[in-house]
């Protein structure tokens, strides 16, 4: 679960109404959807079509992140999103009649600073898109696009955006299958069963430039993409969600996340996927997810480093932050940034937290 799907509603509603709308769940994403299509199990992905838009679904996402280093073996992490909201659940229509509102976020992160930038627009309009095939991605000069049409869409991406602090250009490329997540692409998020569907691209390689503040780096490392849309995805007693993206050194992956309440115990699941991509759901009781030392961000206490046991699987690790001021200081702010893995694993990934 990320905060992709927050961030469009809040915009849309900010847009809508000038008076703060009563929230059910973390920012109102327990909010009835019935009009929009439900998420149930059993769907069957179809692709290249499932890379594209999903009418009929609230909300929906394209979301990169990238592990980074330079010759020097300075350590970056870049974040891509691109978010999809809509007004209401009939058709879209064209022009500037059109129900969807856009939303991209685009970061940096290095271990002494940390930069993020927003960009919105309006459907219909070409402003901001997605296209299945060949698949492309964009909101203003801000893209995630096919570098070779004729195969697999995904198998080769150019990754790019701009702000005035800095600015990348990625190449990601990958020859490994996509990833459903939870129950073959049904992940739930409650007990009470809001789910979306979710896949993932984890084994992403990443080359490219990145600059901060006018001094450039040629990088490269390890990238995620995840995928997900829905049209309810939480119940109104959760507050937030603590989400991690991990690339082992081993060559596995593991993604986990548990989704907060207001009262009683989190839910908590992950998937575990091995160096060849045969994925595998972790449960509640097979995982210890445990917060350690905080740091003061903005004011908050937040949990920049984790515990993290699987003991199923061998894991005893921890994660600590790359930068604990990973503030995404944006119209809604939360945490988001690179972490380093170690304990009986190395590695490093991506960490997000929101509702604190």
């Amino acid at each position: 679960m990320k905060i992709r799907c927050v961030l469009m509603l809040l915009a849309l509603l900010g847009g809508c109404d000038d008076s703060a709308p009563t929230q059910k769940g973390f920012a109102g994403l327990g909010d009835q959807a019935v009009a929009f299509t439900p998420v149930v199990p059993g769907r069957v992905f179809s692709f290249p079509a499932d890379h594209g838009l999903h009418d009929g679904f609230r909300v929906e996402w394209w979301y990169v992140t990238a592990n980074l280093k330079d010759a020097q073996g300075h350590d970056f992490g870049v974040q891509w999103t691109l978010f999809r909201s809509a007004l209401d659940a009939a058709p879209q229509a064209s022009g500037w009649r059109n129900q969807t509102i856009w939303l991209g976020h685009a970061a940096v992160t290095s271990a002494t600073a940390h930069y993020a930038a927003e960009r919105y627009a309006r459907g219909g309009v070409g402003q901001a898109g997605v296209r299945a095939v060949p698949f492309d991605a964009w909101i203003d000069d801000w893209q995630f696009s096919t570098q070779a049409p004729g195969i697999e869409p995904l198998a080769d991406m150019q990754l790019k955006a701009r702000d005035p602090r800095f600015s990348y250009v990625l190449r990601l490329t990958s020859s490994r299958p996509l990833v459903l997540q939870g129950d073959q692409g049904f992940s739930q998020k409650s007990e009470q069963g809001q789910a979306s569907y979710y896949y993932s691209q984890p084994f992403f390689q990443a080359r490219g430039e990145l600059e901060i503040n006018g001094q450039r780096y040629q990088v490269s490392g390890p990238a995620w993409l995840d995928r997900e849309w829905s049209s309810q995805p939480l119940t109104a007693n959760q507050t937030g969600w603590d989400w991690f993206s991990l690339h082992l050194d081993s060559g596995e992956q593991l993604m986990l996340y548990r989704m907060r309440h207001k009262d009683g115990a989190p839910y908590l699941t992950g998937t575990w996927i091995d160096a060849g991509g045969q994925s595998q759901t972790l449960h509640a009781g097979q995982i210890s997810l445990v917060p350690q030392d905080t740091a003061k961000v903005t004011g908050r206490s937040m949990p920049v480093r984790w515990a993290i046991r699987i003991p199923g699987k061998q894991l005893d690790i921890t994660t600590q932050a790359l930068n604990p001021n990973a503030w995404m200081n944006l119209r809604i702010p939360y945490w988001e940034g690179p972490v380093k893995v170690s304990g009986s694993h190395g590695g490093e990934g991506y960490l997000e937290m929101t509702g604190y």
